[in-house]
C-alpha cells in the first residue's frame, strides 16, 4: 500500500510506520501552523463520527493524502482527551463503516494483504473468501442477524465460506475492534490543554447527540413505573452499549406493549453506535406485528434465564412479569396521589 491507500486505511500497521517515518514530534502536530489543516480535519473527523458518519474524499496529491492520514492520530487524541465510552464506541464504528466501502473495492491481492494485517489468512476466489471458523467467530459474534450464526454458514473442514460482501463486513468488525480497543491513548495533559476549543466543540456535539432521546418526552407512558430491568436496558442504550438480542427484544416489546409508538422507539436506538435505521425499523415493525404475530414482552422467568434481570427490588418479588410491575407501580403511584 502507498500513502493514498493509507489515507483510507490509517489504522493498518504499515500506515503507522509511514507516519513514524515522517519524523516529526507529537507536540509539533498540535502547535505548528503547518499542521493547522490536519488539526481541523481531525476535529471534523470526530464531529462527523458523532453525526452521520465520517466522509472520505479522494486525495488529489501526496500532500493532501498525508494530511488526511495525519488527521487520524489527531482524531484519536481528541477522543482520548474526552475519554467517553460512548464516543469511543461511536468513533470506532464510524471509522470502520467509512473504511468498509473502500474495502469492498480492493483487488483480490490487496484484500488478502489487508486481511493479513488483522491476522486473518483468507483464501480468495471468484465467489468470495474462505476463512477459518475461529477468525469468523472472533469477529462475527457481535453481529446479531440470524445469518451470522455459525450454524447458518457453510463449513468445510473448519473453513467458513463467505461472499465478498460478508467478508468485507468481517473486516469492518476487525477494524472497529482494533480502533476501539486501542482507545483511550495516554495523552500528555498539556496536549489536551492545547486542544481546549476543539474539545469543547466535540463535547457540545456529544451532549446534543446523547440528549436526542429523552424518555420523559413520551407523555402516553409512565417512565417512573418502569421495572429495573427496563431502566437498566435504557441506560445502556443511552450510554452507547449494544444490547444482546434477547434484551433488545425484551425492551422493544415492553415499550410497544405499554403504548410507545414505533417512531419513538426507533429514535431511542438512534444513539446506539451501530444504529441502522432500516434494520431497526424492520425489527421493531416485526415485533409490533407486521407478520401477524404481536409479541408480548418476556416474563421475569425468561428474563432471568437469559441473564437480563437487573436491579431486582422488593416489588419484583410480588410480580412475575415486567408488565405486571409497570401496572402495579402505576396503581401505587396513582393511589398515593
Amino acid at each position: 500500500m502507498d500513502v493514498f491507500r493509507f489515507a483510507y486505511f490509517p489504522f493498518v500497521n504499515a500506515a503507522a510506520k509511514y507516519v513514524e517515518a515522517l519524523d516529526f514530534k507529537l507536540e509539533e502536530l498540535f502547535s505548528e501552523r503547518a499542521f493547522e489543516q490536519v488539526r481541523v480535519r481531525g476535529e471534523h473527523r470526530v464531529l462527523e463520527a458523532i453525526g452521520d458518519g465520517i466522509t472520505r474524499n479522494a486525495s488529489p496529491d501526496r500532500v493532501s493524502a498525508e494530511k488526511e492520514l495525519l488527521s487520524y492520530p489527531v482524531a484519536r487524541i481528541l477522543v482520548s482527551c474526552i475519554n467517553d465510552g460512548y464516543l469511543i464506541k461511536r468513533y470506532a464504528l464510524s471509522e470502520a463503516k467509512s473504511a468498509f466501502e473502500r474495502v469492498k473495492e480492493l483487488r483480490e491481492d490487496e484484500l488478502k494483504e489487508f486481511a493479513l494485517d488483522f491476522n486473518i489468512n483468507a483464501v480468495l476466489n471468484e465467489k468470495g473468501a474462505v476463512i477459518h471458523f475461529t477468525d469468523y467467530i472472533r469477529y462475527a459474534n457481535v453481529i446479531h442477524e440470524p445469518k451470522w450464526k455459525l450454524v447458518n454458514r457453510n463449513i468445510d473442514h473448519g473453513r467458513v465460506s463467505l461472499s465478498r460482501e460478508d467478508f468485507s463486513r468481517i473486516l469492518e468488525e476487525a477494524i472497529r475492534k482494533r480502533i476501539e480497543y486501542g482507545l483511550p491513548l495516554a495523552v500528555p495533559p498539556e496536549i489536551c490543554t492545547s486542544l481546549a476549543q476543539q474539545l469543547e466543540d466535540i463535547r457540545n456535539a456529544l451532549t446534543t447527540r446523547k440528549s436526542e432521546f429523552n424518555i420523559e418526552e413520551f407523555k402516553e407512558i409512565m417512565p417512573d413505573c418502569f421495572p429495573p430491568c427496563v431502566l437498566h436496558a435504557l441506560s445502556n442504550v443511552k450510554a452507547g452499549v449494544n444490547l444482546a438480542h434477547s434484551m433488545r427484544f425484551a425492551l422493544v416489546s415492553f415499550l410497544l406493549n405499554i403504548g410507545m409508538n414505533m417512531d419513538g422507539i426507533i429514535e431511542l436506538f438512534k444513539v446506539s453506535p451501530d444504529f441502522d435505521e432500516e434494520r431497526t425499523r424492520y425489527q421493531v415493525n416485526h415485533i409490533h406485528g407486521a407478520t401477524g404475530t404481536t409479541y408480548t414482552s418476556p416474563s421475569c422467568a425468561t428474563m432471568i434465564t437469559y441473564g437480563n434481570c437487573y436491579g431486582k427490588e422488593t416489588l419484583c418479588d410480588r410480580i412475575s412479569h415486567p408488565l405486571s410491575y409497570y401496572r402495579k407501580k402505576a396503581w401505587i403511584l396513582k393511589k398515593g396521589n
